[in-house]
């Protein structure tokens, strides 16, 4: 059986955190109801909203690309259920696709990661 194939589902309720800035990212996550607001800590300003995400929408991806740590929190703001993906899954997948569009992503989540070091 393909690890892709593997669908597990988890609820977070209002105010629960998914994961913090700085946590090893093993997964990644599709919301599939609810909503999760993604913010980061900004060094001489303090939190910053970053944006929310919901049903339909994935987070968490960035740490499975460039295998870096988070660069946001995820908190859920009602409840809200995931589709987890894991690195595994996630890799499996990524491995597949075409080599220039792996290049691409990689370059699309060190230019956001740089982009969010300036801000």
């Amino acid at each position: 059986m393909s690890v892709a194939k593997v669908v597990d589902r988890k609820v977070f309720f209002a105010g629960q955190t998914v994961f913090k800035q700085g946590d090893k990212g093993d997964r990644a996550y599709l919301v599939q109801d609810g909503l999760i607001e993604i913010s980061c800590m900004v060094p001489g300003y303090g939190e910053k909203i970053l944006g929310t995400v919901g049903r339909g929408s994935i987070f968490g991806e960035m740490a499975l690309v460039d295998n870096q740590p988070r660069m946001a929190t995820a908190i859920a703001q009602e409840q809200t259920t995931v589709v987890i993906i894991s690195a595994d899954a996630f890799n499996e997948k990524l491995n597949k696709a075409d080599p220039f569009i792996r290049a691409l992503l990689n370059i699309f989540v060190r230019n956001l990661r740089e982009a969010a070091k300036k801000q």
